[in-house]
């Protein structure tokens, strides 16, 4: 696997082109895994594992690399699988979430593939919500199914999303029950975590899976002579996502006439440096990185506060 991810520095370019890459492994068994290359910072042979105390039972030991002795995640047990049988074939795909680092045991790797997000479709009703899925596309006949990581995650390390007692006092909850943020992101376990958040402190929310329901819902308004910006609080949108992707989002509801002044902020757990610079070229107005509920919450207190005064004037 040496130089798989050599160029992943340059992939930006696919950026804000509602493309994306996926690397592609198996766990047991013939059936197509992904993961978005963004989210990988290296491709490892399995490194000796460590055992640890209390460790949580998804994880199979630990593994000192070059960013720190990191956790090592069995996708395999993780998504109710067989547990990933290591051999000296056997490989590590080391990724950040969120801020953290850890390892996600997998039998092997295969490549790494450029992709549409037009192309890359919602799991099947038929899959039920147990799935651990965000989303689904057809390779060469093969049926790929892409991981909801953040759900994997959330089993081993849950997300805190209360929101602070001193945030939650500084929301007029007359005004915010007057205002709707809509949610975009296509991992339910996001979307709960940030409905609850907001929830908390007396916005509406509405959400929905992707860019390309999103978008259909907004020009739905705009053809009824309703102008979003006027409709929502703001937008929150998640970056990756089946049909089309936040950027690609961002940038059509900027390039609409009828969408003029609308809020947007980006929500990822993607790096967060790249995606401040990213926020410019695409036209959001900020970016906040996955997940603090504080920081999200405070922008949404922020928002209100500002939307009550100029209403005032």
């Amino acid at each position: 696997m040496t130089g798989i991810l050599d160029t992943v520095n340059q992939r930006t370019q696919l950026v804000g082109e509602n493309r994306l890459e996926l690397l592609l492994f198996h766990l047991s068994g013939e059936q197509l895994f992904g993961i978005n290359v963004f989210k990988v910072r290296e491709v490892i042979v399995c490194p000796k594992l460590n055992d640890m105390p209390g460790r949580h039972p998804l994880v199979r030991g630990v593994a000192r690399l070059r960013f720190g002795t990191i956790p090592i995640i069995d996708i395999g047990l993780a998504t109710e699988r067989q547990a990933i049988e290591i051999t000296e074939d056997s490989y590590v795909v080391v990724t950040e979430y969120n801020g953290h680092i850890q390892g996600f045991l997998v039998d092997h790797v295969e490549r790494i593939v450029n992709l549409n997000w037009n192309d890359i479709m919602p799991p099947p009703a038929e899959a039920g919500q147990d799935h651990y899925l965000t989303a689904v596309t057809q390779l060469n006949g093969r049926m790929v199914e892409i991981l909801d990581v953040e759900r994997i995650l959330a089993k081993i390390s849950p997300i805190q999303d209360q929101v602070s007692l001193s945030i939650i006092e500084q929301s007029n909850r007359e005004l915010a029950a007057q205002q709707t943020v809509l949610i975009v992101d296509d991992s339910r376990v996001a979307r709960n975590q940030v409905t609850r958040c907001l929830e908390t402190i007396g916005v509406q929310v509405k959400s929905f899976k992707n860019g390309g329901e999103a978008w259909t819902h907004l020009l739905q308004l705009a053809d009824q002579g309703i102008n979003p910006a006027q409709h929502y609080l703001m937008l929150v949108s998640d970056i990756e996502m089946p049909e089309m992707d936040g950027y690609t989002l961002t940038s059509n509801i900027r390039q609409h006439s009828g969408m003029k002044g609308m809020r947007i902020i980006l929500h990822s757990s993607l790096s967060g440096g790249f995606n401040k610079a990213m926020v410019s070229k695409v036209g959001a107005d900020d970016f906040i990185a996955k997940f603090d509920p504080d920081v999200l919450a405070m922008e949404v207190v922020n928002q209100v506060k500002a939307q009550s005064q100029s209403g005032s004037e």
